[in-house]
């Protein structure tokens, strides 16, 4: 192991997240009594220009007045972008009358990391001001090419900026598309004129970016909801490059995600029968040993120690 090493800057359980226009209280109420993991209230896409200053009280008055935390849930917002004049009220507004039940601000369309560094500065002037008690962090949505060429940069981000609150980034797969003039109108579906899955490039560069800083990726949406198949290919084929959860752009994908995302029986009986093994092995002296016929050794054991991590974290959350 490298004598340089980033540990997780936060661990949460992030199998679903549910997309949620705060312009919208009725669904943010559902998504309240839902089974995600994560509900990330929405200024940007999901609301109309008209209606951004009223999500934007839709989400203060969600953030008091529902208890997502009793819930079993965690609560991001996603801001409009920089680029707006929407960006900086979301921030003071919000983070002001409702900080202390705010648990994350996902940031749109990163393209480097000082678009992270001007929320950042915001939210520590604020919770100071208001001596809040929760602190905040920041995800990144890496949704253009900019954010992409940039993710190895935005991703070490916290190692440039003392007390950094970058978590996770998100991969953004429709507004990447465009930036990328993609020939597709599906958001996160596959294009049949490409010999594989044209999305395999973003996700693996910024899940690498992610694991070598310790940050969480997560996976954006699957448009057709309509199709439970093909969501649930893409979540799959995420989670085979160690993605931890994925969006749900409606309630049906929530119960698919957290599917996916969730360890087998299966596979967590045999992480514990790893486990034993080498510790049996350890007490005779030896470093490597067998289940099934297959030789294990340390490496095995750093495997089945992340499907019982995030069983565990499944089943505290459960309780």
């Amino acid at each position: 192991m490298s004598y340089t090493l980033f540990t997780a800057n936060k661990t949460r359980l992030q199998r679903s997240e549910l997309a949620v226009p705060a312009s919208n209280l009725d669904m943010v109420g559902k998504a309240l009594d839902s089974k995600a993991d994560y509900v990330f209230l929405d200024l940007e896409d999901a609301v109309a220009p008209p209606e951004k200053e009223q999500a934007r009280i839709n989400a203060i008055k969600a953030l008091n007045e529902m208890d997502w935390r009793g819930r079993g849930k965690t609560v991001s917002l996603r801001i409009n972008g920089l680029d707006t004049h929407y960006m900086y009220r979301d921030v003071v507004d919000v983070v002001e009358q409702a900080g202390n039940h705010l648990d994350t601000i996902l940031v749109p369309k990163v393209g480097v990391p000082s678009d992270l560094y001007m929320v950042e500065a915001l939210v520590s002037q604020i919770e100071e001001a208001k001596k809040l008690t929760v602190r905040i962090g920041l995800e990144a949505l890496i949704e253009t090419a900019l954010g992409m060429s940039n993710v190895e940069k935005i991703a070490s981000y916290n190692q440039s900026v003392s007390g950094g609150r970058l978590e996770a980034l998100h991969f953004g797969v429709a507004d990447y598309a465009a930036s990328l003039r993609a020939r597709t109108v599906n958001i996160g579906g596959l294009n049949p004129d490409y010999p594989g899955d044209q999305w395999h490039h973003g996700l693996a560069r910024m899940t690498v970016a992610c694991r070598a800083n310790g940050l969480r990726p997560i996976d954006g949406p699957f448009g057709d909801f309509s199709d439970p198949d093909g969501f649930c290919d893409a979540a799959r084929r995420g989670a085979a490059l160690g993605i931890e959860g994925k969006w749900a752009i409606h309630p049906s994908q929530i119960d698919l995600a957290n599917g996916v995302f969730s360890p087998t029986e299966a596979e967590v009986t045999r992480a514990q029968r790893i486990t034993v093994a080498l510790k049996e092995a350890e007490a005779q002296g030896k470093g490597a040993a067998s289940v099934d016929g297959k030789m294990i050794d340390a490496a095995s054991e750093r495997m089945a120690r992340n499907v019982l991590v995030i069983h565990e974290a499944i089943s505290k959350n459960s309780v």
